[in-house]
């Protein structure tokens, strides 16, 4: 009773890409230059079931310690979740694709805290243009 799939609801999310495309640029004579940057990608949305909540009370407030700004708490049994501090999420909304370019996310992570048993992890809203 730890992880209800009743309690559970449909999230998606966006990890950060392990392998960043490296930037060039084009010279006056036509020859490709690295530019010693690296372009930081996402890969595609991915859905998961996972609990959502609300953020009040005080267990969670002690849970993140002095942590204020989030706004909600997901929460996972399964201790293999990829969700970290660099992924982007669409809780309150489903991601699109259009012309090979995802809608914009609307909650970051904020901070992941693991235990024994679960994870627990403080989200924020945000306002992506």
């Amino acid at each position: 009773m730890r992880s209800l799939q009743r309690n559970k609801q449909t999230i998606w999310y966006r990890l950060l890409d392990s392998n960043p495309t490296p930037i060039t640029k084009t010279d006056e004579w036509g020859n490709i230059l690295e530019t010693g940057e690296y372009a930081q990608t996402y890969l595609d949305p991915v859905r998961l079931k996972i609990n959502v909540r609300q953020a009040t009370g005080a267990s969670i407030i002690e849970q993140f310690g002095n942590l204020d700004n989030y706004d909600k708490v997901l929460s996972t049994t399964w201790m293999d979740c990829p969700i970290t501090g660099t992924t982007l999420l669409y809780i309150d909304k489903e991601p699109t694709e259009t012309d090979g370019v995802w809608s914009s996310h609307d909650y970051v992570v904020r901070r992941v805290a693991k235990s024994i048993n679960g994870i627990s992890i403080a989200v924020r809203k945000v306002d992506v243009s």
